[in-house]
């Protein structure tokens, strides 16, 4: 596993983007410095989640959407209200029950009897960072709800389309599928989903200062008195992604990222690969772990760095394979593994 920014439990934490060290001088070090500084913001309110940071970045970089799986109480929702703070952008919460509907997500058309006319009254979708928390709680007609809503940034009531705000990323919860009372996301939304995230328990250290924060005094409610202050914003991000657009990606890593994606897709254990989509994804997350490095080209390592938090959720295990213990990371370890790699 070679998941730079986004490591999964059973794996150890690799190196984020070097924040101590002097870069080469160039247009973007000043804004990789903001997004550096984020990462030291988001801390002052969540302990020993870097790693979740820099992948939530990646995803506002990349104009992409994030799925956050963890059991509950490891800071998934505190986790995205820190971001938004340091990111100075809008944030609304939309807890997720068997008995929500469309929309309640999206908006509706509301009768006014002053003037005998129905209005729009916007959804909590309309918001930079949408919170979609236990996403996989509430049936699929209302999960599907912000299909349109994730694709297109708009949401239609009524045959009219209303466009959403910039930049719009959701960032949905889920709770492990073998929890009960629970609802798996279809194939069709989770390969919507940029990445997907996979929150572990902290370690005995960062548990430890998580309850000597609380004992002197921190509350997650009040994320001022944190000290937690915004130092980037919209504006950042906008000039950082027209960066990351001009990273450069040779043909041969090109090939890399479709050899990879293929090579899902003839394996034994899985009866679902990557789509073409999800290759497009790859390459878009390993542009942005490239600029975010400091680099303006992409090499193989920022593929396989990027590939199992944008494929892990993208391909679906046989059923003999799930009973003989495989795992779609030892998978997908396996499959880099077999793909030659350029040089």
């Amino acid at each position: 596993m070679t998941d730079e920014t986004l490591p999964p439990p059973s794996t150890p934490t690799a190196p984020v983007p070097p924040t101590t060290s002097t870069p080469p001088a160039g247009p973007g070090d000043a804004l990789r410095g903001s997004l550096a500084a984020v990462r030291t913001e988001v801390a002052r309110a969540v302990v020993g989640q870097d790693a979740a940071v820099t992948g939530l970045i990646i995803a506002l970089l990349c104009r992409g959407h994030v799925l956050l799986e963890g059991v509950p109480g490891v800071a998934k929702t505190l986790l995205v209200r820190s971001l938004s703070g340091a990111l100075s952008l809008g944030t609304k919460r939309v807890q997720f029950t068997p008995d929500l509907m469309p929309g309640d997500v999206t908006g509706s058309l509301v009768y006014d009897a002053r003037t005998a006319e129905f209005s729009f009254r916007e959804g909590p979708v309309f918001t930079n960072l949408l919170l979609a928390d236990e996403i996989n709680r509430t049936p699929p007609k209302t999960q599907a709800s912000l299909l349109e809503a994730m694709e297109e940034r708009q949401v239609t009531v009524d045959g009219v389309p209303r466009a959403l705000p910039d930049p719009f990323v959701v960032v949905a919860t889920q709770n492990p599928v073998e929890y009960e009372g629970t609802y798996p996301l279809p194939e069709a939304q989770l390969d919507r989903f940029l990445l997907k995230l996979l929150l572990p328990l902290p370690e005995r250290a960062d548990e430890v200062e998580v309850l000597a924060r609380h004992a002197a005094g921190f509350d997650p409610r009040d994320l001022a008195a944190a000290g937690l202050r915004a130092v980037a914003g919209a504006d950042d991000l906008a000039r950082a992604r027209a960066e990351v657009a001009r990273v450069q990606v040779g043909p041969e890593v090109l090939g890399y990222v479709v050899d990879v994606c293929r090579a899902t897709r003839t394996s034994p254990s899985l009866s679902l690969g990557v789509s073409p989509r999800g290759a497009t994804a790859l390459l878009a997350t390993s542009r942005a772990w490239a600029w975010l490095s400091g680099r303006d080209y992409v090499t193989p390592d920022d593929v396989q760095a990027l590939a199992h938090p944008t494929l892990r959720h993208r391909v679906q295990l046989r059923p003999e394979a799930e009973i003989e213990g495989v795992t779609t990371e030892s998978v997908l370890d396996t499959v880099l593994a077999s793909v030659p790699v350029p040089r």
